[in-house]
């Protein structure tokens, strides 16, 4: 969840699925029609990209364009040389402090594991980023991909469904797939609000929201 060339921010466990850049906004104005159950209020509009209560950990890919600030990539990324991507600012990154980085045309990435704090537009780092080749994460097993606890949704419904996810003026994606009768939907990260307005629109244990950024244990 390795490098080459064409360096991709997203894990293993992320196959298939359309992927959609997430970019840095602001929360729509206006909120969105009643709910599909017919509901007579409209459910809470989540801020475009919430902000972490406390440290977190992402995995992607940090590009830096000469005469700009470095992004950290946590979505999408082009299969190019150098490779293309966006993503928000990253704070207090060095490249002199890190190894297993590349240069060309006036580009400089690498792939890292990087803990720091999200406030909800900016990404600032708090402890060494780890080379994502040499990083070996704790394996987290999602039990909405359990077979034995698949989703009820049908291959039609949820191309529909993730067609419409994609297309939501009030949440930025990075990335959804379908899997095991359910839309997976990822983020940037979720403090709880962007899961419930998605249940709220399209009923629960249909939409499974998932942060790039996780948080830190306490």
């Amino acid at each position: 969840m390795n490098r080459s060339r064409a360096f991709t921010a997203l894990g293993a466990a992320m196959v298939g699925g359309a992927l959609v850049l997430a970019l840095s906004g602001c929360a729509g104005s206006a909120a969105p029609a009643a709910d599909a159950a017919g509901g007579d209020a409209p459910p809470a509009v989540p801020a475009s990209n919430p902000a972490a209560p406390g440290e977190v950990l992402g995995q992607g890919t940090v590009l830096q364009v000469d005469g700009e600030e470095p992004m950290f990539c946590l979505g999408a990324v082009m299969e190019s040389y150098p490779p293309q991507c966006s993503g928000p600012e990253i704070v207090g990154w060095d490249w002199t402090a890190v190894d297993g980085s590349e240069s060309a045309s006036g580009v400089t990435w690498g792939t890292y594991a990087v803990q720091g704090t999200w406030d909800g537009t900016k990404f600032t780092v708090t402890q060494p980023p780890i080379m994502l080749a040499l990083y070996d994460p704790m394996k987290v097993v999602d039990p909405f991909t359990d077979p034995a606890n698949a989703g009820s949704l049908t291959e039609a419904e949820l191309a529909d469904l993730q067609e419409k996810v994609n297309n939501d003026e009030f949440v930025e994606a990075l990335a959804s797939w379908p899997e095991n009768g359910y839309l997976f939907v990822q983020v940037i990260y979720d403090d709880g609000s962007v899961q419930d307005y998605f249940d709220a629109v399209h009923g629960e244990d249909v939409v499974q929201v998932r942060s790039a950024l996780r948080d830190l244990e306490s």
